[in-house]
């Protein structure tokens, strides 16, 4: 079998990888792989729109591939730099690089007669270059969801000095001194280039939205218990990731009841304890210290949204003008009682939230829309905004203009695809991986799962054969029909339905017993192993314990390097909150039903031998009727 992937971002990678390995894991001939990359390095966009002081908001601890795990002393959160290192590093520990092919662009992808595909391709510094071809059967789509710049219609903008999309910027020095800077566009690129404006020696930074964010921590808050009696926060005390942290999956995805499932039953406990979690620490349901800029409140439910881990960082300077000086009876006595840190802002430094704008005058001055908040108000008293620098933080759009679609079957698209959002039923020969985005969770593991899927389904057909349709709601997020992102997922729900499809899921005694077999080499994996498939988040290391794509290391990484998802976890928020409750509450409901299901079983058999005369005799009466009917008909 001949594959080709284009693409040599992370999903890219880590598909090439499974491919040219997996020999290992099926019978037959190795797979012949080669990747296409039109960059003149490896990484995609974490090294060709990424920006100074850029760090990545997964953890090392979830976004790592099972197998090659980031260094021990990497911090929590990479840069991008540092993860584009350790993406080369990668290459170097599987041999990859004689398989990958950089600054060579594909210009077409056609299909071959009689199946399979033609790739052609060139050398994507020279328009003039000679165009090859490769032939092949299958092709794995891992250009990423970041590629083509978005940029929304602002009639005027023309009037502004300097204008540019988030993928051209790079430095601070590009905001210029003394100018005023404004971002379209709320995400967490746009809050980053918001916060490195406003610690940058600039007059004015102003960020706009069209509904609100979410702003969330990427660890776990360190909130003070009775801040009234002078007690302060551990500077020293390292909290954990919340990544990697949140997760029940006792009850939330492996033993979860489906008639609790396929409701909003355990998304309406999430939600929950996201807003009361928000409040308790800070005062405001919106997000921790988030008092301006929070979502409608017809979208602000966690099931529809994607949470913005870069919001903390800037939320002091968005917060600081709207923040209560003189709070009510109730904001003092939750503050006396309990308070996450704020962290003070240098001077009278402030990032101005304002509406999305309507359209730009001749003088270059913008204007933003009406929309009944305090932020409109604010923008009104501050006067006018004439901006000296733009930016449309405004994500991207897909494109594929490789695909050749005249005279044949045309090509599925990611939107198109109806097996978990990889490949398509009517062609499972192109494969899209990485085509997904996780509320809160990474891109690289969910592709790592889906490059292992899909490969299955290429060597051993009917192993996935089987796979329901009906199984693919429970993992989606709720997005507005007219939303320009409509592909997210909730990380640990679709990573475990994966590892289902896969074969790979371990039930309790897998765990069990991978536990009990690593304990020969390293005592304490025997209670750790359970322990962290039980209350530890859905890392792909755990679905490396059974099934076709078995790792022998993999109960020694999460009983070393990711005991730390357990072991790391303090007080109210990193036990209570985000496990005991959790668990209780989705454990009780589900044993419940399974109970009840149980009950009705046995009460069916019990009454079996009761029943069955009068089931028997009203079976006679009905072919007895049929006999007269069938007599009348040819009389």
């Amino acid at each position: 079998m001949r594959v080709a992937v284009i693409g040599a971002g992370p999903s890219g990678l880590v598909t090439l990888k499974y491919l040219k390995t997996a020999h290992h894991f099926f019978p037959g001939k190795p797979v012949e792989a080669v990747l296409f990359e039109s960059e003149s390095a490896v990484g995609g966009t974490f090294a060709q729109r990424t920006y100074e002081d850029a760090e990545l908001v997964s953890s090392r601890f979830l976004t790592s591939f099972s197998d090659f795990r980031a260094h021990e002393n990497d911090p929590d959160f990479l840069s991008t730099e540092r993860f584009v290192q350790y993406l080369n590093d990668y290459c170097d520990y599987f041999n990859l690089w004689p398989e990958i092919n950089l600054s060579t662009k594909v210009v077409a992808v056609e299909r071959r007669p009689g199946g399979g595909h033609i790739i052609h391709y060139r050398k994507a510094d020279d328009v003039n270059s000679e165009i090859l071809t490769y032939e092949c059967d299958a092709v794995a789509v891992c250009t990423g969801l970041h590629v083509v710049p978005n940029i929304p219609n602002l009639p005027g903008v023309d009037n502004i000095p300097v204008v540019k999309h988030s993928s051209e910027f790079k430095k601070r020095e590009e905001f210029g001194r003394d100018k005023t800077v404004v971002i379209l566009g709320s995400g967490e690129t746009g809050i980053d280039i918001a916060h490195l404006a406003v610690t940058s020696p600039t007059k004015r930074v102003v960020l706009t939205h069209r509904d609100g964010f979410l702003g969330a921590p990427k660890v776990i808050p360190n909130p003070v218990w009775f801040p009234i009696f002078g007690r302060k926060s551990d500077p020293e005390r390292k909290e954990l990731p919340v990544d990697v942290s949140w997760q029940a999956p006792l009850f939330d995805s492996m033993y979860l009841h489906p008639l609790i499932r396929d409701t909003l039953f355990t998304w309406n406990v999430y939600d929950w304890g996201v807003k009361a979690s928000n409040w308790l620490v800070s005062g405001t349901v919106a997000g921790i210290d988030q008092w301006v800029g929070g979502i409608s409140k017809e979208r602000y439910h966690v099931s529809k949204l994607f949470f913005n881990k870069g919001a903390p960082k800037a939320l002091p300077y968005i917060s600081a003008p709207y923040r209560p000086t003189n709070p009510g009876v109730i904001e003092r006595i939750r503050r006396s009682i309990l308070q996450a840190p704020v962290d003070k802002v240098e001077g009278d430094r402030t990032i101005e939230l304002a509406p999305w704008p309507t359209h730009v005058d001749a003088s270059g001055t913008i204007y933003f829309k009406n929309n009944g908040r305090p932020e409109y108000s604010r923008m009104q008293d501050l006067g006018p905004t004439k901006p000296d620098v733009l930016i449309f933080a405004t994500g991207y759009r897909q494109e594929f203009p490789f695909f050749q679609n005249q005279g044949g079957d045309r090509y599925p698209v990611p939107s198109s695809t109806d097996v978990r959002s990889i490949w398509s039923r009517a062609d499972p020969t192109v494969g899209f991986i990485g085509f997904v985005r996780p509320g809160y969770g990474a891109i690289p593991p969910l592709a790592e799962l889906q490059a292992q899927l899909w490969l299955l389904n290429l060597m051993a057909p009917e192993r996935t054969a089987n796979l329901r349709d009906d199984d693919d709601h429970h993992f989606r997020l709720r997005s507005a029909q007219n939303s320009r992102i409509n592909y997210g997922v909730d990380h640990e729900t679709y990573a475990y339905q994966l590892a289902l499809d896969i074969g790979s899921a371990p039930s309790l005694w897998d765990a069990v017993k991978a536990g009990w077999s690593a304990s020969r080499y390293q005592s304490n994996l025997w209670y750790r192993i359970p322990i962290i498939w039980a209350a530890g988040a859905q890392l792909n290391c755990k679905f490396r314990l059974k099934g076709p794509y078995l790792w022998d290391g993999a109960a020694h990484v999460l009983g070393g390097e990711l005991w730390q998802t357990i072991s790391r976890r303090h007080g109210l928020f990193g036990n209570l909150l985000l496990v005991v409750i959790p668990i209780t509450l989705l454990g009780i409901f589900s044993l419940f039903l399974y109970l009840v299901g149980l009950v009705l079983l046995l009460l069916k058999v019990v009454t079996w031998p009761i029943t069955a005369p009068f089931r028997r005799s009203n079976r006679s009466a009905v072919r007895l009727e049929e006999g007269r009917k069938y007599r009348k008909i040819e009389s």
